[in-house]
């Protein structure tokens, strides 16, 4: 059986006797409930279930008490949290992404979509067959340090320079396939996925991206020349960022996350990723009603005045 596998992606249907794993954060309220209440309704229809909760803050990477390789074959990952708990554990997934189901117990929820009273409903929609399988762009990266990798690892999200303390305009030359593309001047620089396209770089002035484009969005952060917009361009191209003097705060931030801080001549290489980030979507739930819930397009002027 291939590591990258689930038999939610069989064309027969109803799946049977699915391998789960109820993914949260100990840290959350009400997450141990529910973990145990759709952990329950999981294995009377028949499922194997395996619940991982992970400890510390959501933003801190290994915190899982087993690696995910180490759980065998799985078909769903059932995710309790917020956003910021999918993104943990699609690093901890790493290059074996299995499909998410993301349960909102968090604020916003642009990935973790569906509500707690909606569990019930979802998971007979699944065991029916009635869903389907959207694919997302992961991004690859690594920071080359003299040559060679400092660091590296996958991005839901983005991939961001920035500035950081003592917060003066830092130079960000980008290079698409070792073409010199542009030189930025400014804060710092995102490099967002479509489903990164409403998180930091939405923030920061950049567009809305459909989430299964298999594209790159760059988001300037308060850029000193002002013509440099966002600008979205092929997954499939390489993209190095090298940054020749960073200030002494200046760091890669990925999905949140510092990941390391940067020295003179450091280049961040950015690709699209071999795996996939796959969300699972019912027929009550798709692309627009997400945007239309999350961020309130009321569509009239009687919605704007409340």
């Amino acid at each position: 059986m291939s590591l990258t596998y689930s038999r939610l992606r069989s064309e027969t249907a109803p799946p049977a006797g699915l391998r789960v794993v109820i993914v949260g954060s100990s840290g959350v309220e009400k997450v141990a409930s529910e973990a145990a209440r759709i952990q329950a309704a999981l294995e009377t229809g028949g499922h194997d279930v395996t619940v991982e909760f992970a400890t510390g803050r959501v933003g801190e990477p290994g915190l899982f008490s087993h690696a995910f390789d180490s759980l065998g074959p799985v078909d769903l990952v059932i995710v309790l949290g917020g956003d910021g708990s999918i993104l943990r554990t699609a690093s901890w997934m790493g290059h074996r992404q299995v499909p998410v189901l993301g349960i909102n117990l968090g604020r916003l929820g642009f990935l973790a979509d569906y509500q707690p009273d909606e569990v019930q409903t979802t998971l007979d929609e699944i065991a029916a067959g009635h869903f389907r399988l959207v694919d997302h762009l992961l991004l690859e990266f690594s920071i080359l340090r003299n040559g060679k990798p400092s660091a590296q690892g996958l991005a839901v999200n983005e991939v961001s320079v920035l500035a950081g303390p003592p917060f003066s305009m830092i130079e960000i030359m980008l290079h698409v396939d070792d073409q010199l593309a542009t030189t930025y001047r400014g804060d710092g620089l995102i490099v967002s996925t479509p489903v990164g396209s409403t998180a930091h770089s939405l923030s920061a002035g950049g567009p809305i991206l459909r989430k299964d484009l298999d594209v790159v969005l760059f988001t300037p952060l308060n850029p000193h020349t002002l013509t440099n917009r966002p600008v979205i361009d092929a997954a499939a191209r390489r993209y190095d960022l090298v940054v020749p003097a960073p200030n002494d705060g200046s760091a890669c931030v990925v999905d949140g996350r510092v990941v390391a801080g940067l020295l003179p001549g450091d280049t961040i290489r950015v690709h699209q990723a071999e795996p996939h980030f796959t969300l699972v979507e019912t027929r009550h739930h798709g692309y627009y009603s997400t945007l239309r819930e999350k961020l309130h397009w009321g569509g009239g002027l009687h919605d704007a005045r409340r």
